[in-house]
């Protein structure tokens, strides 16, 4: 078995590594480091901290980002399916209008259940 086939797979990685990880020690090393009280001190959203990091969020919160999810990640199997079309013809074409019904029947049934609603 030759290992030369697997030449670029290595690169790549490599390559990918290399470009994660050199900007952060770049930055690491170059950029300046004055902390103080403000600095370290915990954020947020420009608040002071006045409670435990974790307290409960509502449950919506959860629901919605949930349905974000799963809605948008239906969404992403178009794109291959757009590229491909003229190859999968009709059936490819009538598969993905089922794949869309059942998505469609899902988000209205979260619509009717009030899950996108926020009060």
């Amino acid at each position: 078995m030759s290992l030369d086939q697997y030449l670029p797979v290595i690169l790549f990685i490599l390559v990918g590594a290399a470009v994660g990880i050199i900007p952060q020690v770049l930055g690491y090393i170059m950029g300046p480091n004055r902390p103080d009280q403000a600095k370290n001190s915990p954020y947020e959203c420009g608040f002071e901290a006045f409670d435990d990091a974790r307290m409960k969020f509502d449950v919506r919160y959860y629901l919605v980002a949930i349905l974000f999810i799963l809605f948008d990640l239906e969404i992403a199997f178009l794109f291959p399916w757009a590229v491909t079309l003229r190859e999968i013809g009709a059936t490819g074409f009538w598969a993905m209008m089922i794949f869309l019904g059942i998505l469609v029947v899902g988000f209205a049934y979260e619509w009717k259940k009030g899950a996108l609603d926020w009060e």
